[in-house]
């Protein structure tokens, strides 16, 4: 005897079968393949020689120093930007290891936040900035403000002072007068600041990265961009590098509004690839149009995946691909197929413009 199958028991009956894996898969184990039968390019070397304009001090050993440089070369690297965060005694150990190597690095100091609250601290800041620079600081980075203040710069955090505080202002025109470019690093990616819960788009890194919004006195997304642009709107004679593009990648309107109004001010690309290929045609448009205020950057370390991946989304067409070894995002990549004239600056050009000032 049959038993006969309504759509609907066909239904429950392949949900049955198939029940196990898609309910018991933890979503930071989904590890996805391309399927697509589509052009896979491996770039080897930048279209044009570049400059790193975000990197940090990966190299620990003048073996590894070394080693980074042969990659360099390899992959046409001119020269790299050391953002060491660091004063003092340890910025000049960082300088002293780089400096043999001539021009392939430039290294860049911090701020020095001790007793920031207290009277005169501006004055002791200044004083120890003008030290670095005589020692071969040639910038100032990276700054970091997430919210709570200003705490990347070592040895001190700068709780509750941002970039826009009249205590900085000292500081940021004796960068103008030194040449000296800064690199700042304002608010996270927008996922950060939502729920995380199943809406959450960027949900495969936030239970890692996550902006705690409950905190009192916590400056939100717009209003540390505001931060950004009082400081660089009150100091025009300063150049500023926002990196990781502002943190505007879920708009890039607002980057493009900023740069547009002020001359002073760059942005570097470094460590939003991720953030930014998944919008490949609206990414595109925004770096044609701002072909003269981006900078190539990294921010990933050393190994030669960095530059392969990164040249592969900046120069290619490539489409729907992955590269879980730096991203551990679910969002399928494209390359964005930049012009030959927009690579130039942005590899190079731009970069040129920034660092001279420094060397004048």
């Amino acid at each position: 005897m049959y038993r006969k199958v309504t759509v609907l028991s066909l239904v429950i009956l392949m949900t049955t079968a198939t029940m196990g894996q898609e309910d018991t898969l933890r979503l930071k184990n989904h590890d996805p393949k391309s399927i697509y039968n589509i052009p896979i390019t491996k770039i080897e070397k930048a279209k044009f020689p570049a400059i790193d304009m975000h990197a940090h001090a990966y190299a620990r050993s003048e073996e590894e120093l070394r080693e980074w440089m042969q990659t360099m070369d390899k992959y046409g690297i001119e020269k790299t930007i050391i953002l060491t965060m660091q004063t003092g005694k340890k910025f000049d150990s960082i300088h002293n290891m780089y400096a043999k190597y001539g021009n392939r690095f430039e290294v860049w100091c911090g701020f020095d936040y001790t007793g920031y609250n207290e009277e005169g601290w501006s004055e002791k800041a200044v004083k120890e900035l003008e030290r670095c620079y005589k020692a071969g600081a040639k910038g100032v980075g990276e700054l970091g403000d997430k919210g709570e203040g200003l705490f990347y710069s070592k040895p001190t955090p700068a709780y509750g002072m941002h970039i826009d505080d009249p205590r900085m202002k000292p500081l940021i025109e004796k960068c103008g007068e030194l040449g000296m470019p800064i690199n700042v690093h304002v608010a996270e990616p927008y996922w950060m600041y939502e729920p995380n819960d199943r809406y959450n788009d960027g949900l495969m890194n936030s239970a890692k990265w996550q902006i705690d919004v409950s905190k009192k006195g916590l400056l939100h997304h717009q209003d540390l961009i505001n931060t950004l642009e009082n400081a660089v709107k009150a100091n025009p004679n300063t150049t500023f590098v926002a990196c990781h593009f502002a943190n505007c990648s879920h708009d890039l309107g607002i980057l493009d509004n900023l740069l547009q109004k002020y001359d002073n001010l760059y942005a570097d690309i470094s460590a939003r690839y991720a953030e930014t290929a998944p919008i490949p045609r609206h990414t595109k448009a925004f770096f044609e149009k701002n072909r003269d205020k981006l900078v190539y950057g990294t921010d990933m370390g050393l190994a030669p995946l960095v530059y392969e991946t990164t040249f592969r989304i900046l120069e290619t067409e490539d489409e729907h691909f992955y590269e879980k070894r730096l991203f551990s995002y679910h969002w399928p990549l494209h390359g964005l197929g930049l012009s030959e004239e927009t690579l130039k600056k942005l590899y190079h050009e731009n970069a040129k413009k920034i660092i001279d000032k420094s060397h004048k």
